[in-house]
């Protein structure tokens, strides 16, 4: 033990000043060696002096930094003369030539010098500078990586928060491929690893024993999995079959069909596939005859509402391809008729009305979208209709397309429903309202307002609407039945000249119609609004308003709809006499508006209009 020791070294311990554990710690740092600091990095010692407990260290970044003695052998690790980060301090350019000529070889010596594993990082830190130069490293990079995926020594990670791992013995390409889907975390890496195996699947052609260890893995993820992660399964089973049909290997008999887990797993089947590509969506849709045999098409149409745009085109094409696409299109016109037809699959009607969905694209259609579009917009969550809503906009022969569908007084139902269906803001109502009016001029009467002046019109906030909609129903329901029966229990008490009960339940009769006249009168004439999109050029209902004075005052007040008003939240409606003042001013007018505590009229300077933030 001693004779592995440094001469130096050795001598201490022979002469009993330190022992032999201690001497071989010491020998490790001695001149010549290597060790690594955590804050400098790798490192050679240039010389030392024991006397002095001192040691010179020459660092990549720095050279010639001298050290405590205790502190290195305390603080620092020792590297082996054949480590990556040792060649790096004396032997850089052969490792730079080996990365030009082998760079698979390069990665395998990184690897190996860190344990076999490291984060993208990591290796990336090793290399990029000092190995490659900085400019070259990405394209060297997205060679390299090919080559290593190719050359299966080292497994490169999809997603850079994984590891680069360098393979432990030798493995044939085929064991290389297992061993990565034995290696994946999770079912969703499993899946993506398999979908490379099977591109490789003839490395398996001599191989049958590694390819059934491979089924077994499968077999038994597919066993764990169905429950959490159904729509990973689906694509394992999937790939397992793609697999077994291009190997010629037999899956065994007690292995998990595809159709097994469609029938056990029905009502979870779209909604597990709903992300996967239309062909392993077709795939899945394919096996439901095997499933269910003769119910296959009840099955099947069962699905249809929830199998989202994607999935109904595919499910069209099994229906066409077995020759039952009438009992499909007779359940998707039913399906509108009622108002049950999903988002997803009234965008494939229209996406299709032309081709596939020809003989479904309909008048009741557009009923049905406004439909899903009204219903989503006052449900609470996060809007779902929102790429419905926006094919409408995009999709410019849409409209006309629609409405060519409707008689007149569709037309205008459509169109009423349309200008004032409460998603859209006024920019685009108005751009959809002018393609229905350019199909059927016969509904330019509804943007016209023909028969109505616009001061007839009340421009109304949603939540104001709803509240005047919850009292009319509350009156309509509640307040005027009670009346009418405190009406009849004051007359039976006799005498009504002198039945002080029966006047007041008259008077409150009268004040309840009266309200109630009011309340429909008033809704009917409001057109509700979320204040979105306004134009900020000069202030408008749905702007916020800054103004300032000479004196150097200044305050904020929001002009908002009809009945909106808030004075603690400094809120006027546009009807009012601050709201009428307002409008139309723009940055840099002057505006007279009423003190109210003293009720004269003071000069303002508009100094900034912004959106009002609902």
């Amino acid at each position: 033990m001693v004779a592995l020791m440094h001469p130096e070294v050795a001598k201490l311990v022979e002469a009993g000043r330190i022992n032999a554990a201690v001497g071989e710690r010491l020998s490790q740092v001695a001149p010549g060696s290597y060790l690594l600091s955590k804050s400098w990095g790798a490192g050679k010692v240039v010389s030392w002096s024991l006397r002095d407990k001192k040691v010179i260290v020459d660092f990549a970044e720095k050279s010639g930094q001298e050290m405590d003695l205790q502190f290195v052998l305390q603080k620092t690790e020792t590297l082996q003369p054949d480590d990556f980060r040792a060649k790096k301090i004396e032997q850089i350019e052969e490792l730079r030539h080996l990365a030009k000529t082998d760079p698979v070889e390069l990665a395998a010596h990184v690897l190996s010098s860190h344990g076999n594993s490291m984060t993208l990082d990591a290796f990336e830190k090793e290399l990029n500078g000092p190995v490659i130069p900085a400019a070259d490293f990405k394209k060297w990079w997205d060679s390299a990586k090919k080559l290593m995926a190719a050359s299966k020594r080292v497994i490169v990670p999809a997603r850079r928060t994984d590891a680069i791992i360098l393979r432990a013995g030798d493995l044939t390409p085929a064991q290389a491929l297992v061993a990565d889907f034995e290696a994946a975390r999770d079912l969703k890496s499993k899946a993506k690893t398999l979908e490379a195996i099977a591109a490789e699947v003839h490395l398996f052609a001599d191989d049958h024993t590694t390819l059934q260890r491979l089924y077994d893995d499968i077999e038994a993820e597919v066993k764990r999995g169905t429950r959490l992660h159904l729509g990973n399964v689906f694509e394992l089973v999937l790939i397992r079959d793609q697999m077994a049909a291009a190997s010629k290997v037999t899956i065994s008999e007690t292995a998990t069909r595809l159709s097994e887990i469609i029938r056990s797993e029905y009502s979870r089947v779209s909604e597990a596939i709903a992300g996967m590509s239309a062909v392993r969506q077709r795939e899945v849709y394919d096996a439901f005859p095997l499933a269910f045999g003769a119910q296959w098409v009840e099955k099947l149409m069962g699905v249809v509402e929830k199998a989202g745009a994607r999935g109904l085109g595919e499910i069209a094409k099994i229906f066409e391809a077995r020759g039952e696409l009438p009992a499909l299109e007779d359940y998707l016109r039913r399906a509108i008729t009622r108002r049950s037809l999903g988002h997803e699959a009234l965008m494939w009607i229209c996406r299709e009305r032309k081709a596939s969905g020809s003989r479904v694209f309909s008048a009741d259609v557009g009923a049905a979208i406004l439909n899903q579009l009204e219903s989503d917009f006052i449900a609470d969550g996060p809007r779902k209709t929102q790429r419905l809503q926006a094919m409408l906009g995009e999709d410019k022969e849409l409209l006309a397309d629609l409405v060519s569908k409707m008689d007149g007084n569709e037309a205008k139902n459509f169109g009423r429903r349309l200008n004032e269906c409460p998603v859209f803001n006024d920019l685009d109502r108005k751009s959809l309202m002018a393609r229905v009016i350019k199909a059927r001029p016969e509904t330019e009467t509804l943007v016209s307002g023909e028969g109505q002046s616009k001061e007839e019109e009340l421009l109304v906030s949603w939540s104001s609407l709803e509240a005047r909609r919850a009292e009319l129903n509350d009156l309509v329901s509640v307040r005027i039945p009670q009346n009418r029966e405190d009406v009849k229990i004051a007359r039976s008490y006799g005498d009504l000249r002198e039945n002080f009960e029966y006047k007041s339940a008259k008077d409150m009769e009268k004040y309840l119609n009266s309200r109630r006249r009011d309340l429909e009168r008033d809704i009917g004439r409001a057109r509700g609004t979320d204040f979105k999109g306004v134009d900020c050029s000069m202030v408008n209902i749905g702007t916020v308003v800054t103004l300032s004075n000479a004196q150097g005052g200044s305050y904020q007040i929001t002009v908002l709809g009809a009945w909106d008003s808030d004075p603690e939240k400094r809120w006027v409606s546009y009807l009012s006499e601050a709201g009428a003042a307002l409008l139309e001013a723009k940055v840099g007018d002057t505006v007279q508006l009423r003190d109210h505590e003293n009720q004269q009229q003071m000069d303002w300077t508009i100094a900034k209009i912004e959106p009002f933030a609902s």
